[in-house]
């Protein structure tokens, strides 16, 4: 794109240099005033063909032929700059849109965002920060833009429509943010993609609380509510300021931080080593240098910094805590989910 302004440019520099030099020369062999050696060098330019302003001299009629060269090629060379720069974009607007339907058609286990306001762009960032797959869906195409230049996967339709979520592949979705700035709207969304996808996970914001209730009833897994969590987050930034700072750090939510250490769910599955062992017998702390937090049970049941002895199941779900690369390693060498 900046290529192309700049060849506009360019064309722009050239026809005005034209029109310079003929003012000027006019102004000085035939001594006409600015407007009138300004006026004949548009009509020669053009090819009008009105007539001479005022009879010319030999010099007048050299400077004359000049401007019609020039004004010949200057007009073929904007035609060829100005067709060659619409072909481009064309081709460029056509490739790019069937990139981004691939993009689309090959996406599995993927979190689909629905609206890209300013909480729908903090859950893309974060969630490409982790690494995931991330689908964004909007119905204004200038919100869409910054996310297409970054060559995020997006769809340019109504979230709230069934044919969007199908074509947004929710069926191998692993997840749904529904981030639309009206509860009515996420209300929708949710209760479709629950009934298009039951084992999905949906979060959802709801910009009124009397919405939470309705949005966990159509499906909504989590529910959060922006100016509630804000509150809560800035009175215990009050209360527990070192607290927070560390709970931030943990969860990677400053971006930045010393102890550069993450928490992370690892689920258990039948074929993993840790199945049917006790956390003392797999020795997570002291091969892989993890804190265990929590134990969630296939039932349901949470159990808060569980001992040696606690047995892990098919289907548990260990929340640890430890460096990037330690949680990466122990997911590979586990085969945990």
């Amino acid at each position: 794109m900046r290529a192309a302004l700049y060849r506009i440019l360019w064309v722009i520099v050239l026809v005005s240099s034209l029109l310079t030099f003929g003012t000027l020369s006019f102004r000085a062999i035939e001594g006409w005033s600015y407007f009138d050696g300004f006026y004949m060098t548009l009509m020669t330019l053009t090819t009008v063909g009105y007539g001479e302003v005022h009879p010319l001299s030999f010099g007048g009629r050299v400077v004359a032929s000049a401007l019609m060269l020039g004004g010949v090629a200057t007009v073929f060379i904007s035609i060829g700059i100005l067709i060659d720069i619409l072909i481009k974009l064309e081709l460029a607007d056509y490739f790019g849109r069937k990139r981004r339907q691939h993009m689309i058609e090959t996406l599995s286990g993927h979190y689909i965002v629905c609206g890209a306001g300013r909480v729908g762009r903090s859950v893309v960032h974060e969630l490409r920060r982790s690494g995931a797959h991330v689908l964004l869906i909007d119905n204004d195409e200038q919100r869409l833009r910054p996310f297409i230049q970054d060559r995020v996967p997006t769809l340019l339709a109504d979230a709230t429509r069934d044919e969007t979520l199908k074509c947004a592949r929710i069926e191998y979705a692993k997840g749904l943010v529904a981030a639309i700035s009206s509860d009515a709207e996420n209300v929708y969304v949710t209760l479709s993609a629950h009934v298009l996808n039951p084992n999905l996970i949906i979060s959802a914001r709801a910009s009124d609380e009397q919405a939470t209730e309705k949005l966990k009833r159509a499906g909504a897994s989590t529910v959060f509510t922006p100016y509630t969590f804000i509150g809560h987050r800035l009175a215990q930034s009050m209360l527990r300021p070192h607290v927070v700072t560390f709970l931030d750090i943990a969860s990677a939510f400053s971006g930045s931080g010393d102890l550069q250490v993450e928490t992370e769910q690892l689920q258990i599955s039948s074929q993993s080593p840790l199945c049917n062992r006790t956390l003392e017998e797999a020795r997570v702390h002291q091969t892989y240098g993890l804190i265990v937090l929590a134990l969630k049970k296939a039932g349901g049941s949470m159990l808060f910094n569980p001992d040696g002895h606690t047995r892990v199941e098919d289907g548990d779900v260990l929340i640890a805590m430890g460096k990037k690369e330690q949680l990466k390693r122990i997911g590979e060498e586990l085969k945990v989910v």
